[in-house]
């Protein structure tokens, strides 16, 4: 077997781009999808030297900076141009190659994020554009919830908007955080500026850098005068979603933000100033966070000066029935229904569930029940999401095994014979679960786990009343 021509096939199956060079910079592997980024054929650039073929690489080239220290260099956000002229944007990890302690060559990876660079441009230009109106999407008015917990957070976050103290708000997903970021931002001194929102997991570092920071003309091939978000969000707030997803060199240039209100753009020499509230956002405990080293614990503290804690929906108490009424009238409007209420084994069912989502869950719930409903008024199990049906199933089985345990030792300390006990719990499981299933034979012998002609028989051999011989 030819392992040459083995890895020439692997290489070639790759999404990212391979370029090896040897120690004098000459190509030695060049493959598919590096020659698909940068616009050239492995014939431009096989055998010839890289700053040849890509002179506009200069003293930014990665691969030289690696063959001359022997570090490597993770994760570095590059634009250049190509000898065709094509403009590159890339994210590279170059690696020295080593054998018996001589640095020999050097490997890259290249991810093209040409796109994602496009669309975060876009984002930026679309900040631009709306700063003009200053104002966030939600007000504490929008809150919905009539529970204690609910409204002690709301009255806190109203006198913690006053203030301009930085925030950090923890809780579950599907709680309400950007929520009440944008609703503490709307009651605060700054809501005639700008409020700025950015998600730290959806972009990569390098770009999280620059879209935050700004870039300067000549910081690197190919850059822009670019203001970033912090700019962008002087005088008002910049929301921080998933502040644990941010890099930690990241966090702590954002920590000196905070500190000395001072930034610098990428590749600027000089500082610039700026008044910006940050909120930052997320929903995994950060203490834990602090001592799995993924956020910073200087600024963990440095943002806790104000810590908000969202109590999850089944916490809660009463404000479930509130959002269930509150979706139905939303989705019976916004999708043209007639949906009055949730049938009482639905809502048995939503009061026992923990709903891990919290309030996003239940209203994709709730949406995905009135779309399928066709004449029916009441939102019933035969409408909820599968995973839901499956769950009220295994419920339903475990009450069972809960009634028989919790009424074996009375029947039992009694004195009856093995048969008249048999009988008479079969009996009032029987009634029981009738009961809880609206008198519905067929629904109460899947429970039951026995065919219904079967159910049917015992129902007339214990004479047990139902809805149906009552009449």
């Amino acid at each position: 077997m030819n392992k040459k021509k083995v890895y020439e096939k692997i290489l070639s199956k790759l999404e990212e781009g391979v370029h090896v060079v040897d120690e004098k910079g000459k190509t030695i592997i060049y493959n598919e999808a590096m020659a698909e980024i940068e616009g050239m054929t492995a014939e431009d650039v096989m055998e010839e030297n890289l700053l040849r073929v890509l002179p506009a690489l200069g003293f930014e080239s990665t691969h030289m900076t690696v063959l001359k220290t022997g570090k490597p260099i993770l994760s570095k956000y590059q634009e250049y141009i190509s000898k065709g002229g094509k403009k590159i944007l890339a994210v590279n990890s170059t690696y020295p190659i080593v054998e018996k302690g001589i640095i020999v060559g050097s490997m890259e990876i290249s991810k093209d994020i040409t796109y994602m660079r496009k669309m975060s441009d876009k984002v930026l230009e679309l900040y631009s554009e709306v700063t003009d109106s200053k104002k966030g999407t939600y007000t504490f008015a929008d809150i919905i919830g009539e529970s204690k917990a609910i409204k002690d957070l709301i009255d806190q976050c109203r006198q913690i908007a006053v203030t301009t103290s930085n925030v950090l708000i923890v809780g579950e997903s599907g709680t309400g955080k950007e929520m009440f970021a944008h609703s503490i931002h709307n009651a605060s001194r700054r809501c005639h500026k700008p409020i700025i929102a950015e998600n730290c997991a959806a972009i990569p570092e390098n770009l999280l850098e620059s879209i935050l920071f700004g870039t300067t003309k000549g910081s690197f091939t190919g850059a822009e005068n670019k203001e970033g978000l912090l700019k962008m969000a002087d005088g008002g707030t910049l929301i921080l979603d998933e502040i644990n997803s941010m890099p930690l060199p990241l966090q702590s240039k954002i920590l000196r933000v905070i500190e000395t209100k001072r930034f610098r753009p990428i590749g600027a020499s000089e500082e610039h100033q700026v008044d910006v509230r940050i909120i930052a956002i997320t929903n995994k405990d950060p203490i834990a966070l602090v001592r799995s080293g993924q956020m910073r614990e200087d600024l963990f503290y440095r943002l806790s000066v104000i810590n908000l804690k969202l109590p999850s929906l089944r916490e809660r108490e009463g404000d479930l029935a509130v959002f269930i009424n509150y979706f139905i009238s939303y989705y019976e409007k916004a999708l043209h229904k007639k949906v009055s209420a949730v049938s009482d084994e639905v809502k048995d069912f939503f009061n026992q569930y923990d709903w891990p989502g919290n309030i996003r869950e239940l209203k994709h719930v709730i949406e995905g029940a009135v779309s399928l409903m066709v004449d029916e008024k009441i939102i019933q199990v035969k409408h909820l999401p599968h995973y839901i049906k499956s769950m009220l199933h295994t419920n339903e089985q475990s009450s069972v095994s809960h009634y028989v345990e919790s009424n074996l030792n009375k029947m039992t300390s009694q004195d009856k014979t093995l048969d008249d006990i048999m009988a008479e719990m079969e009996k009032e499981l029987i009634v029981n679960i009738l009961e809880k299933q609206g008198h519905n034979v067929s629904k109460a012998a899947k429970v039951l786990g026995i065919k219904r002609q079967g159910l049917q028989y015992k129902i007339k051999k214990y004479k047990i009343q139902t809805a149906h011989n009552q009449r």
